[in-house]
């Protein structure tokens, strides 16, 4: 859970939603062929429950009321790393304040797996 409080009050968005939103925004991006689990909890938990969720590979935190994304991403092989995570962090960042109307301090993109 988000929770954001400002002059007017408290804004509550829920992991999940964050985690569609984040997911479709980088997986429309070309040039990544998808998400990777980004720490043993993730990784655990599509163990134990035998399915992948939506917030694979996706972390989002808040600290001084603006948003810090992490992505644990896939890329095809062959392809340019850095017009990549540029493409994903402008996308990423226009997609949250779009949608929720909050700040997002920072996109952070870790390129774990190259697929060919």
């Amino acid at each position: 859970m988000i929770r954001i409080e400002n002059h007017l009050g408290t804004i509550e968005i829920s992991q999940e939603y964050f985690a569609y939103l984040v997911g479709n925004a980088v997986s429309s991006c070309y040039g990544v062929a998808g998400m990777v689990k980004s720490g043993p909890k993730q990784g655990l938990r599509s163990v134990f429950f035998r399915r992948t969720f939506a917030d694979e590979g996706i972390n989002v935190r808040s600290e001084n009321d603006k948003l810090i994304v992490d992505l644990h991403i896939t890329v095809i092989y062959g392809m340019n790393i850095a017009a990549i995570s540029r493409s994903i962090v402008n996308k990423v960042r226009y997609v949250i304040e779009q949608a929720t109307g909050l700040d997002v301090k920072k996109v952070n993109v870790f390129v774990d797996d190259l697929k060919e």
